[in-house]
């Protein structure tokens, strides 16, 4: 089962608001809250009369034993069809394991995908066991708020890299990577460049990095001119390609690093009256249903996006049971899925007719 929405805030200031007041920072607020021994004391006075000042109420530490069976999901939003497939994957999961699930749409969007203030507050309120993120970064005082109470949680594809002892389960975007390349090399393409999306994010990185190795086990030059970053956006990848076929030497093939950037790619193709894979190839990454309906279909690196949030939430599930993980970073495999929008070179690079 899947509820949306949100409970009210217990009434009171948070921990933060204390901090602020006190001058410290949220985990040092959080020590004397709790009792320990490690604040200095001219510190631990200061929290102590900005607890009582403001009226701060002690909440009672997370009682696993005493919770309901409820688990909470931020995702970046419910209008695109990645986070069907990863609530898809987080509900089949839930209901094998007797939990219900309350999904927040759209708070990770806010102050760089991170959720915003208050919204752990709301977690605690309604009694959640644990909790979920899906392309979302979270704070150090947040990192520190979710241990204080002891609420566990996995990330699903974080944003970047998570602290030591994170738990959290990804794709092998690296490898994903390489596959895209090397299919692309394959075929005979040399002048393959990469759209790749946030310059910040991890698993953009990652998936860049295995385009350059695999260029370089086959001896193929690296071409700066031949990387560009779009942000994951389908317009701004339009205007990238765009910028590629403007090249003195434009590429004859394409990797975008999610399929939503190779729409774009589409689009830009189309401008300029070039056909998709005559004049230029195109390989994607996630395999989206839109991948399926575009023509031609899109040649894509799957990744197995309900499968990794099934898998985040049985990690959860053993978390919320009191059993920590082997290890922190899950990875589960990618694989190419070949379909219509890739083939040989043609025997004259495109060039882009207004």
């Amino acid at each position: 089962m899947v509820r949306t929405g949100s409970a009210s805030t217990a009434a009171g200031p948070t921990l933060a608001v204390v901090a602020r007041e006190a001058g410290v920072s949220v985990p040092t607020a959080s020590k004397v809250v709790n009792g320990r021994e490690d604040v200095a004391p001219e510190t631990r006075r200061r929290v102590a009369e900005a607890l009582e000042r403001l009226g701060y109420v002690r909440r009672p530490r997370f009682d696993m034993a005493k919770a309901p069976r409820l688990v909470d999901l931020v995702v970046h939003s419910l209008e695109s069809s990645w986070s069907g497939a990863v609530l898809h994957g987080v509900e089949e999961a839930a209901h094998d394991a007797g939990l219900e699930v309350v999904v927040s749409a759209g708070l990770a969007r806010t102050r760089g995908g991170r959720p915003e203030r208050g919204w752990l507050d709301k977690l605690v309120a309604r009694g959640s066991s644990g909790a979920l993120f899906n392309l979302a970064e979270l704070s150090e005082s947040q990192y520190a708020w979710l241990e204080q109470h002891r609420i566990p949680f996995v990330m699903i594809d974080p944003v970047a890299e998570p602290p030591a002892g994170v738990v959290s389960v990804g794709a092998a975007n690296w490898q994903g990577g390489v596959t895209a390349t090397e299919h692309l090399l394959a075929l005979g393409h040399e002048r393959i460049a990469v759209l790749a999306g946030h310059r910040r994010k991890m698993c953009s990185g990652a998936r860049v990095a295995g385009y350059r190795s695999a260029l370089t086990a086959a001896g193929v030059r690296h071409r700066a001119e031949y990387v560009r970053h779009a942000g994951f956006e389908e317009s701004v990848a339009r205007r990238r390609m765009l910028e590629l076929l403007d090249l003195p030497e434009p590429p004859t093939a394409v990797f975008a690093c999610s399929d939503r950037m190779a729409l774009g790619v589409y689009e830009a193709l189309a401008e300029r009256g070039l056909r998709v894979p005559d004049d230029v190839s195109v390989v994607g990454f996630d395999d989206l249903p839109e991948a399926r309906w575009v023509s031609p279909a899109l040649t894509t690196v799957r990744q197995p996006l309900a499968e990794m949030a099934a898998t985040a939430l049985r990690l959860l599930v053993r978390m919320m049971d009191g059993n920590r993980p082997e290890g922190t970073r899950t990875e589960l495999s990618t694989r190419l899925v070949e379909r219509a929008s890739t083939a040989p070179p043609a025997d004259r690079p495109p060039r882009g007719r207004s």
